[in-house]
């Protein structure tokens, strides 16, 4: 099964981002990175998964691949898809490119498991989860 990815970010990168050497900061493309998982998941928990505060989302592994310098001023954009769908787990991919010249500034890889606030343990999706995490099942990059 493919997918179009889910547009999950789109912004600008502020000088104050920057490190001393004039490129975005590392620590704002995790968060950038982090801002477009919220998407991504809260599209996968559905709309009323808000409502339920006992029930959230536990990063269990994350990698990030720079591939192309970022500078101020640049316009950004985060397409997330899906890599694997898990009995808890979801893998999915976010690729961060221009807007405007398409370029790949970073790719970023995250499992992230349902998971039991409370009981500190994870969920199983229902089937309704599955199916919106499996909409969205892509091929890696």
């Amino acid at each position: 099964m493919t997918s179009s990815p889910l547009v999950a970010f789109v912004g600008v990168v502020h000088p104050w981002m920057c490190d001393t050497m004039g490129h975005l900061n590392v620590r704002h493309y995790a968060a950038m990175f982090d801002d477009a998982s919220f998407q991504l998941l809260g599209h996968i928990a559905g709309p009323d998964a808000l409502k339920d505060k006992s029930v959230g989302w536990a990063d269990v592994n994350a990698q990030t691949e720079y591939r192309h310098e970022t500078e101020a001023g640049a316009l950004l954009t985060i397409r997330s898809h899906v890599l694997r769908v898990g009995r808890s787990s979801v893998t999915f991919e976010q690729v961060m490119s221009g807007s405007l010249d398409g370029i790949v500034h970073a790719v970023n890889k995250t499992t992230s498991v349902r998971f039991d606030l409370t009981a500190r343990r994870s969920v199983q999706f229902d089937p309704a989860m599955r199916a919106r995490a499996e909409a969205f099942l892509s091929e890696a990059t």
